[in-house]
């Protein structure tokens, strides 16, 4: 008789309290928080110095543009290099560049061109360490528990959404915008010292490593490419509260520090997501439907409404599904390829989640700053609400003859 896996919160403490995962999951999520840090005492600052809506976007931008860009070289290191060094590397190069925005800012010289340009140089760490983070998962635990751990990755990104933003907020109002760059400097080394304590199994590099080589394989299997376009619906929809938090705080007649609660009250319905669909990321079709629609119908109500504390419970609506969109696209993804092809179909996918943000945020600033803040939320949920409507009304596509 087979035991029956656990799933929902049962299956994520399980993963969690793994001695292989669980120094990377708090590594990670400390990390994460800091990156929360930083973007949000960036955006925050840029506005203070331009109020100007177009200009967070040029700013988020220049920290995702390094990922389209360097998406190729990216997914080959992570199949050919030892991933675990490769993204300690990064880790500290990191840590050295957000230290010396911290420094600037504390001497007044950060204007906003050294902080857009300091994003951009950050997003070069991003797009280096990236897909090696995303297939280094994979290595941590058993091939039974990759779905959970998938979901608890998200998990840790969706955890310091939801307690990022609001820390930081609270720093940047009682110490100030150079703090919250000084302490996302030093959260990188947690990843370092997460990345030290575990022990992946060994890992089968490829001996050419060609990112041409596994978009023929995505577009071979149509599963795949579907999951890389629900990722992709998914980055544009979540955009405007990752871009634009500071304008819509403004919009709902707050100061720009409120942006870390309405980025916060996000990833609390992200975390949410990821304790319930721990076990369940493979998902169905229908349940794909039903997230994407929570997801879309979340950010457009929360445009909509012109009360903040309404816009909160839609905010959390919305980054439910999110989460779970995104948690089940990617798990198919992972466990749909080799585990030689990982790192280069993981760097598909930061072209379709991070990658392209550039276009969503530029995109997002431009109808922000002419039609308004609301109107860009609208229009770029709705991706997602035609993803939605697609998955429900479609067939499934088939894998290979049959």
């Amino acid at each position: 008789m087979t035991d029956v896996a656990p799933v929902g919160p049962a299956a994520a403490w399980r993963v969690i309290r793994s001695r292989n995962f669980w120094p990377y999951f708090a590594g990670n999520a400390a990390s994460a928080s800091g990156t929360w840090f930083q973007n949000l005492a960036g955006g925050i600052l840029v506005f203070r110095l331009t109020h100007s809506a177009f200009l967070l976007g040029v700013l988020a931008f220049c920290q995702f543009a390094p990922v389209l860009l360097l998406a190729p070289w990216a997914g080959s290191w992570a199949d050919r290099l030892d991933r675990r060094l490769l993204i300690g590397v990064s880790q500290l190069v990191a840590t050295l560049l957000s230290g010396s925005l911290a420094a600037l800012a504390w001497a007044g010289d950060a204007r906003p061109w050294v902080v857009i340009a300091c994003s951009g140089a950050l997003g070069v760490t991003t797009a280096i360490s990236g897909p090696a983070q995303q297939a280094l998962i994979a290595s941590l635990v058993e091939e039974h528990d990759v779905a959970q751990a998938m979901a608890l990755n998200s998990m840790t990104f969706n955890l310091a959404r939801a307690i990022g933003p609001v820390s930081a907020a609270a720093v940047i109002a009682t110490l100030g915008v150079p703090w919250a760059f000084a302490l996302n400097s030093l959260s990188y080394l947690a990843l370092v010292a997460g990345l030290a304590a575990v022990r992946p199994r060994p890992q089968l590099r490829a001996a050419r490593a060609s990112l041409w080589e596994s978009v023929r394989l995505v577009r071979a299997e149509p599963r795949l490419a579907a999951s890389l376009l629900i990722v992709m619906c998914v980055g544009f929809a979540s955009d405007p509260v990752n871009t634009e938090s500071p304008a819509f705080a403004h919009a709902f007649g707050y100061a720009e520090t409120w942006s870390g609660a309405i980025v916060g009250l996000f990833g609390l319905g992200a975390v949410s997501a990821a304790l319930l669909v721990a076990g369940r990321v493979s998902g169905t079709r229908g349940r794909m439907a039903v997230t994407l629609g929570l997801l879309s119908g979340g950010i457009v109500l929360f445009a909509l409404t012109p009360w903040l504390p309404l816009a909160f419970v839609f905010l959390v609506v919305a980054g439910f599904g999110y989460l779970a969109s995104n948690t089940a696209a990617t798990t198919r993804l992972q466990l749909g390829v080799a585990e030689s092809h990982r790192g280069r179909v993981m760097a598909l996918w930061s072209v379709a989640f991070l990658g392209l943000r550039p276009v969503a945020s530029l995109i997002d600033g431009t109808l922000a700053a002419t039609v308004g803040v609301r109107a860009a939320a609208l229009a770029l949920a709705l991706p997602a609400g035609l993803g939605a409507i697609v998955v429900a009304r479609g067939r499934p596509p088939r894998s290979g003859g049959g």
